[in-house]
């Protein structure tokens, strides 16, 4: 951690904007707070991934609440680019005035230098690999950088460096890693898999209990406990071995699948009205 904390400060000492990749479903769970600390004297976009599998209201109240702290947001979808305009566009939005002022002086325009940073998982990766396979060029090692770094030429205007550093968050609160966990971003074997999805299914139960009784064909879900929620799941999808007893783990894998596909809906975990501590 310590390493990788250097090399991101290190790094942001060359970056105009930082683009800040969390996951729509989860933005507290899914951001480290080294972030905020390290980034904090330097213009940031926060990009929200996965919007496509996140509740769309719930989208449009984390972009205004960025937007009330002071930080421009925007949603994404790293794997198709949907949105992508929309991030080059801040960019270009927040270095404005800087660049029209370099201008007036007769400096020589530049590109924008920008990083992306984000905890492993969250489609940092993917939406890097966007980006490039839109690049035009990509340059090589500049002076003062270390070693193996390097540029992707967005276009005339942006350049990104495509070795940002990543964080793990700090699982302060136990839902931070049980969030985490639901969508994907730590390992299922890393907690029994039945247990998982059993708190899924009694989180989803209080936040979206209609979309969950569609799903599952569930009559009745309120005051139920996972487990027997994940019970009744299993029965009425006939996930059931020798004697009639229901097979958790398919049955698990099933609500989970389904849950991180937005088979049972868009859905987020999180509301920015639960957050006041958020940016602090």
């Amino acid at each position: 951690m310590a390493k990788t904390r250097r090399m991101l400060s290190e790094n942001l000492k060359l970056i105009d904007v930082v683009i800040e990749l969390l996951d729509a479903r989860i933005p507290k769970s899914s951001q480290n707070p080294e972030i905020n600390k390290l980034a904090r004297n330097k213009p940031r976009v926060i990009a929200l991934n996965k919007s496509d599998l996140a509740d769309p209201e719930k989208n449009n109240l984390w972009i205004n609440r960025f937007k009330q702290d002071g930080i421009d947001a925007v949603c994404i979808n790293a794997i198709t680019g949907e949105g992508l305009p929309n991030l080059l566009a801040q960019l270009r939005k927040i270095m404005e005035s800087e660049l029209k002022k370099a201008a007036e002086r007769g400096r020589r325009s530049r590109p924008i230098k920008t990083m992306i940073v984000g905890i492993p998982n969250v489609g940092k990766s993917a939406l890097i690999n966007k980006i490039a396979g839109r690049a035009t060029a990509v340059t090589g090692d500049r002076p003062g950088v270390t070693r193996n770094k390097q540029w992707v030429r967005v276009n005339p205007e942006i350049q990104l460096m495509d070795t940002p550093g990543i964080l793990w968050p700090k699982f302060d609160d136990p839902q931070t890693g049980m969030n985490l966990a639901f969508t994907g971003a730590i390992r299922d074997e890393i907690i029994d898999i039945a247990t998982l999805a059993s708190n899924l299914l009694e989180v989803l139960s209080k936040l979206y209990p209609e979309q969950l009784k569609s799903r599952y064909k569930f009559d009745e879900i309120r005051e139920k406990p996972g487990h027997v929620l994940l019970e009744e799941a299993g029965r009425k999808r006939g996930c059931l071995v020798s004697g009639g007893e229901v097979d958790y783990y398919r049955i698990s894998s099933i609500v989970l699948d389904e849950f991180r596909a937005a088979k049972i809906g868009r859905i987020t975990l999180e509301s920015p009205e639960e957050e006041s501590d958020f940016n602090e």
